[in-house]
């Protein structure tokens, strides 16, 4: 297995290859631009829906059939923005969408193989750039592109999850070449890939643990989180949600989970190449469902570690001691990492009082209850070392 068969790298792991900052799009969608550029300045107003409403909508049609993929990609993300802004940028969520928005919407998450909402690629891994182009994807040299309300929360909670999947390359990296080393049976390359793993997985935590600095749990939960949500297990739109003018909805509501950082294929990636297993739970039945949620590549990435992935036979077959402890040691750090993440579903989401429609505490933003199951998953995750 090799990173390049998958559009991924060392340098950048699941982020995109491109910035969005030096994407150009075509004149035909400059209103498009314009209203997401302005988002923050159009929620303000507390009549969303009007500007967004008087939209265009442009003939995507014929422009993807010799559009690059960055494009693509890129109007994906602005799209997304101004239909989550629809959806929640009022006080009660609409029941239907409009078709100037549903149209291009489901038109281009149809051409990437997604769901038409925001994703987690297009909230954090197309949604990026740095600063200093010669300088390196860490937290004081990328920002976040495009916005809903804007603000230090909002930025500092995206840009923590880009220098995370930015540091995840060599994970991502060394378990592609792990497939090849467990089939060749050579344990000293083995061990060094997996200790260099670990390694990578402390400048992970040293970025994880920096979320509180600049995002604040309170603002977090009734500044930033009501915008991700999803249409499914939402209360708030009972049934989902109508695509209007999208013709093979048939007019039938769409229940689709919302953005959550749970859409990163990290520790997905891990569970496959260490043979992590997970007892049926609703988280594990959410997880699974949301692999669909993920860009296409990724996907198949997730799936050939599963497939191919030989590695725990290999280590559990040897006698050589330091070889266990390494391959233990990036289970233990998956199980860690899940750690810090229960630690901050709880502040961030648990303990704040849910005032806002369609924002529960007791349920993730993808739209599932999650303290149990995070707990459970852990625990699993801690008992399968070697």
């Amino acid at each position: 297995m090799k990173l390049s068969d998958y559009a991924m790298s060392r340098e950048r792991g699941f982020l995109s290859a491109h910035e969005i900052d030096e994407v150009r799009l075509p004149a035909q969608f400059d209103d498009i631009r314009n209203a997401a550029a302005n988002l923050s300045a159009l929620l303000t107003t507390g009549r969303v829906r009007h500007w967004l409403d008087a939209l265009p909508e442009p003939d995507l049609a014929e422009w993807m059939k010799t559009a690059d993929e960055t494009q693509i990609r890129t109007l994906m993300v602005h799209y997304s923005f101004l239909v989550q802004s629809y959806v929640w940028g009022e006080a009660d969520p609409p029941a239907h969408l409009p078709a100037n928005l549903a149209r291009p919407m489901v038109a281009l998450a149809d051409y990437l193989d997604q769901a038409p909402l925001l994703p987690y690629s297009g909230y954090v891994l197309d949604n990026w750039a740095r600063l200093d182009k010669d300088g390196p994807i860490t937290l004081d040299n990328i920002y976040m592109y495009q916005n809903f309300a804007g603000g230090d929360d909002e930025n500092w909670f995206v840009t923590i999850h880009v220098a995370i999947e930015a540091q995840a390359g060599v994970l991502l990296d060394n378990a592609a070449k792990l497939i090849g080393v467990a089939d060749d049976g050579d344990e000293a390359e083995a061990e060094r890939l997996l200790v260099e793993m670990d390694l990578a997985w402390e400048r992970i935590y040293d970025v994880f643990k920096r979320m509180t600095e600049r995002c604040d749990p309170y603002v977090y939960f009734h500044r930033v989180r009501p915008y991700i949500h999803g249409w499914a297990n939402n209360p708030a739109l009972d049934g989902g949600l109508i695509y209007e003018g999208v013709d093979h909805y048939g007019g039938k509501p769409q229940a689709l989970r919302g953005q959550t950082g749970s859409q990163s294929s990290i520790v997905p990636a891990m569970d496959a190449l260490f043979a992590v297993k997970h007892g049926e739970d609703p988280l594990r039945s959410f997880l699974d469902e949301l692999h669909q949620y993920r860009p296409a590549q990724h996907r198949r990435f997730i799936e050939d570690l599963a497939a191919k992935s030989k590695l725990r036979p290999f280590v559990e077959g040897s006698g050589n001691q330091p070889l266990k402890d390494a391959f233990n040691a990036c289970v233990e750090q998956v199980a860690r990492f899940r750690t810090r993440h229960l630690e901050y579903a709880a502040s961030y989401i648990n303990k704040q009082a849910g005032s806002i429609s369609g924002n529960d505490p007791d349920v993730g933003t993808g739209g599932t209850p999650f303290m149990k199951y995070l707990k459970k998953h852990r625990d699993e995750n801690r008992a399968q070392t070697v």
